[in-house]
């Protein structure tokens, strides 16, 4: 699929997130959605099946979310009718944790990415393999980390699928309104096993060219 990404960020940079949405569909191809059922993400959920409740939503579930966060991601499929589809490791994590020791500590670093492989990256590829995207719609922000700061609306991603970021440039106070407004749920206790530090990329979003 070939798209101009430049003129695509001018034209989307001040549109709305729903307008951007509208613009991923309308461009043909296959369109994917992503939601890691974290803390507020509810909005994109939101957004996508307000627009089209047909789009296929990839929950990679590592296997260590925690009690509130399938209760709440439970309740946001079916309050939503998101056509979900999760994909999870190939080991549970007992299993993971008996003969590997657990989730590996911040300065393991060489294990700690065999394990991200595993519980994420490897699920992840699953998905594409299956749905084969030309566009994915996901909830980064620009803000969260070093290497978002390099992103815009729409980029590349290295395996060629264009990545487009509706709320890439809100901040935090538009995300908590966002919720407030349409009274979406939040799990309040949220574990990511793959971040062993606040701004650690898992590895989903650093593939760009």
């Amino acid at each position: 699929m070939e798209i101009d990404i430049d003129s695509a960020n001018e034209t989307l940079r001040d549109a709305s997130a729903s307008d951007i949405v509208r613009w991923a569909l309308a461009q043909g191809g296959t369109c994917i959605a992503t939601t890691s059922m974290g803390r507020n993400a509810a909005v994109m959920l939101h957004l996508v099946s307000a627009v089209d409740k047909s789009v296929p939503t990839i929950w990679v579930d590592t296997g260590y979310n925690l009690r509130d966060t399938y209760v709440v991601a439970e309740r946001l499929i079916r309050d939503l009718d998101i056509n979900i589809h999760v994909y999870s490791p190939e080991m549970t994590s007992e299993r993971r944790n008996a003969i590997m020791g657990g989730i590996p500590t911040p300065d393991e670093e060489e294990r700690h990415q065999a394990f991200t492989e595993q519980v994420k990256l490897e699920p992840f590829e699953r998905a594409l393999s299956e749905f084969k995207p030309d566009i994915w719609l996901t909830g980064i922000r620009r803000e969260e980390t070093e290497h978002r700061k390099t992103l815009d609306v729409v980029s590349v991603d290295g395996r060629g699928i264009i990545k487009v970021a509706p709320i890439f440039y809100w901040s935090d106070e538009q995300v908590e309104n966002y919720m407030a407004q349409h009274q979406l749920p939040t799990c309040k206790h949220y574990f990511d096993p793959t971040k062993a530090w606040d701004g650690r990329e898992c590895g989903l979003h650093t593939q760009t060219v």
